[in-house]
């Protein structure tokens, strides 16, 4: 999670918002025995059990407006402090409970974890309010309604008081009994994991999230200053996903080892191998057997539990399968689709996910997609809880769901962002699985999508992608797997569209050894290898090296594809870009049909590769000094590639750069400037002002200006 907040509020209620929490407590709770009668005023006058840290981090607007609500005589408000277990809500009702005594008022604390302790609670507020035995007796034999003897009493008292109902992830149970209401005399605050607004009408309702990194660093450190720096807990705390459970118990486990002393940077270590929640869950040493709240590994499981108990077993289901993806933003598109009928029935997703957003298992985000983002911490404690044949089908629905989303044939077109959304998820599932058909279908969608990110322009995500899941799969598939090797030729051609030219020839190279030697050197992914080295060995100056192997690539393209196929017209297009200007000018004066007209008549006008044969055909033309013959071609061009993809698009500015090339050797260069000033920023803009690109066409911006200056002199 991100540690942004979500705030709702119903009828006349206001949204407050705070990110994050520093520190858990201990839960203590003892309810009513036969034998133990009423529970004195002492049960309700504090916070059950627990410790309580000197600083809390992170909350000063929350608790400004909390403190508000205790001051002086203010009451009549009800809070409510919702989120996912571990986010220490329970401690933000600590602190204001200690504020709100420390200025004279009545604290009283219930435990509202179920009804028998809720009821217990509630009857010992009243005896603490001023109930008589027999009120309290007729209350408790049903002669009276409980709630309204508790709320007699409270209305009746003669000092302000807070009322804290802990633990509130049942909020039926304070439905029922009309528990849960408002008072002239003092301030009502829950805490719950149930987020609905229809639980809590005329609450002011705040969410209560992960910490920012700076506060989950301090609190980390604070609680284990001798271990590591600052930044080290920066780190550590980064990997917990700033939750404040878990930065408690790590930080308890560091400051409490003895024997054998852990540094930050050895836990760190740690938590990167197996075992990391157990791990974690060691920091409990001090908390009672027993309570799962404060286990990394149970706490979750007691809103699955509830979820399973009101009728909606299929959260825990769609949890499993959440848990098979990343942390990060996962479009809802993803879940939308006949195939997750494997894991759960598709009518009961809506349910299931409605469930797991009330008990604040998971949130919707909107990145500029509606989303769902679940806790890396809940992920891997959910994954680990699955059989492993269990965890097979799981990913293998997973992976079949983000196929739906990566199109089958990838086209160059506007950024998407669910394509760039979906990318973490996919490396998420190829490091989770081992099943070998699973692994090689993840990474089928792996190769598709690294492409499609390619082919939108969005070249970082791409190699970002291709790269971690040819280093991720290689050791599970092994080095000579096609996927394998195709996942390394998408690092190639994005290290190349990055600028990194030399990077890309090293990879690029090494793909088409490896093919040559396991496929052939006429199987079509050999012939894409060709293709796709000459790039950057042309940019490197290897040009008589690159045009040789584009020649292998489209003369193996028409033996095995036939003339007419995109492919090999798409490598016969490449070799005008390339060709020496005597064999160029043989190819161009010697063709009966020019080859974008040849592509327009087997590919249709419209077709990616016909596009892209125009624009290469122009720069030919321009190459030749034909400037006249390619100007209508490289408007044509630059225009359709900025009515297709925009402005900002690669093949858009290229196209750009022929126009203005095309416009400096016909002597107007004033246009030329211009077009390449366009150019120079655009790339600088989207490259960066380092890449080859954005270098180029600045200097040709300025030979253009010059020549612009030379022109007005004279």
């Amino acid at each position: 999670m991100s540690g942004t907040q979500d705030g709702r509020a119903d009828g006349e209620g206001r949204v407050f918002q705070a990110a994050g929490d520093q520190h858990i407590t201990e839960h203590h709770h003892h309810g009513e025995t036969a034998a133990s009668g009423w529970a004195g005023t002492e049960s309700v006058r504090q916070p059950t059990g627990g410790r309580e840290a000197a600083l809390l981090r992170d909350r000063t607007e929350l608790m400004e407006t909390l403190r508000s609500a205790v001051r002086g005589d203010a009451a009549g408000q009800v809070f409510v402090l919702h989120g996912l277990g571990g986010c220490g809500k329970t401690a933000v009702a600590r602190a204001l409970f200690r504020f709100a005594t420390d200025q004279g008022r009545i604290g009283l604390w219930v435990n509202a974890a179920d009804r028998t302790s809720l009821r217990s609670g509630m009857l010992a507020v009243a005896a603490d309010r001023g109930a008589g035995d027999g009120q309290l007796a007729a209350a408790r034999n049903g002669m009276r309604a409980p709630a309204d003897l508790v709320w007699d009493r409270l209305d009746a008292s003669e000092q302000p008081w807070l009322l804290v109902l802990d633990n509130a992830d049942a909020p039926e149970i304070l439905q029922e009994g009309g528990w849960l209401r408002t008072s002239p005399r003092g301030t009502v605050l829950v805490t719950t994991r149930r987020s609905s607004v229809g639980f809590w009408p005329h609450a002011e309702l705040h969410h209560v999230g992960v910490l920012p990194r700076d506060a989950a660093a301090q609190v980390l450190h604070d609680l284990a200053p001798e271990t590591g720096t600052v930044e080290e807990a920066a780190e550590i705390a980064e990997r917990l996903g700033r939750l404040p459970l878990a930065l408690i118990l790590a930080g308890g486990f560091l400051s409490h080892q003895v024997i054998d002393p852990w540094t930050m940077t050895k836990y760190g270590q740690r938590l990167s191998g197996d075992g990391s929640l157990e791990l974690i869950d060691q920091g409990a040493v001090a908390y009672p057997q027993g309570d799962a709240r404060q286990l990394i590994n149970k706490t979750w499981q007691l809103s699955l539990d509830a979820l399973a108990g009101h009728g909606v077993p299929e959260a825990a289901e769609l949890l499993r399968l959440l848990a098979c993806y990343g942390p990060d933003p996962l479009p809802l598109a993803v879940l939308n689709s006949p195939r997750i009928e494997s894991v759960l029935p598709r009518a009961r997703s809506e349910a299931a996910l409605r469930g797991l957003l009330d008990q604040s298992l998971t949130a919707l985000v909107d990145p500029g997609v509606r989303c769902v983002q679940t806790h890396a911490l809940l992920l891997t404690s959910v994954a680990g809880s699955a059989p492993p044949e269990r965890f097979a089908q799981l990913t293998g629905t997973a992976t079949r769901l983000l196929d739906e989303l990566v199109p089958a044939v990838p086209e160059r077109g506007p950024q998407d962002l669910r394509l760039r959304l979906a990318a973490p998820h996919v490396v998420a599932l190829l490091r989770q699985t081992t099943d070998v058909p699973v692994v090689e279908e993840a990474l089928d969608v792996a190769v598709r999508l690294a492409c499609a990110l390619h082919r939108t322009g969005d070249y970082l995500s791409a190699w970002e992608l291709a790269a971690d899941a040819a280093a991720t799969t290689e050791p599970k598939l092994g080095a000579d797997h096609r996927l394998v090797l195709s996942a390394h030729s998408r690092t190639g051609r994005a290290l190349f569209r990055l600028g990194r030219f030399e990077e890309s020839e090293t990879v690029l190279r090494r793909v088409l050894a490896e093919r040559e030697r396991l496929f052939g050197p006429d199987d079509p992914d050999t012939l894409d290898a060709c293709f796709g080295l000459n790039h950057p060995l042309q940019q490197l100056g290897h040009k008589e090296e690159g045009v040789g192997l584009l020649r292998r690539s489209a003369e193996g393209r028409r033996r095995l594809l036939g003339e007419e196929h995109p492919l090999t017209l798409q490598s016969r297009a490449h070799l005008l870009e390339f060709l020496p200007a005597d064999e160029l000018a043989a190819e161009i004066d010697g063709a009966a049909t020019q080859l974008p007209q040849e592509c327009a008549a087997h590919l249709g006008p419209g077709h990616a590769v016909t596009l892209g044969s125009l624009l290469s055909h122009a720069f030919a033309l321009v190459r030749l000094g034909r400037f006249e013959a390619a100007d209508e071609e490289a408007r044509r061009a630059a225009e359709e590639y900025r009515s297709r993809h925009g402005a900002d698009y690669a093949l858009t500015l290229s196209a750009q750069l022929v126009c203005a090339r095309v416009r400096a050797g016909l002597g107007d260069t004033d246009s030329a400037v211009e077009l390449m000033a366009s150019v120079a920023q655009r790339r600088e803009q989207s490259l960066g002002a380092e890449h080859p690109y954005t270098v180029r066409s600045y200097a040709l911006l300025d030979e253009y200006r010059a020549q612009a200056g030379g022109t007005a002199a004279g």
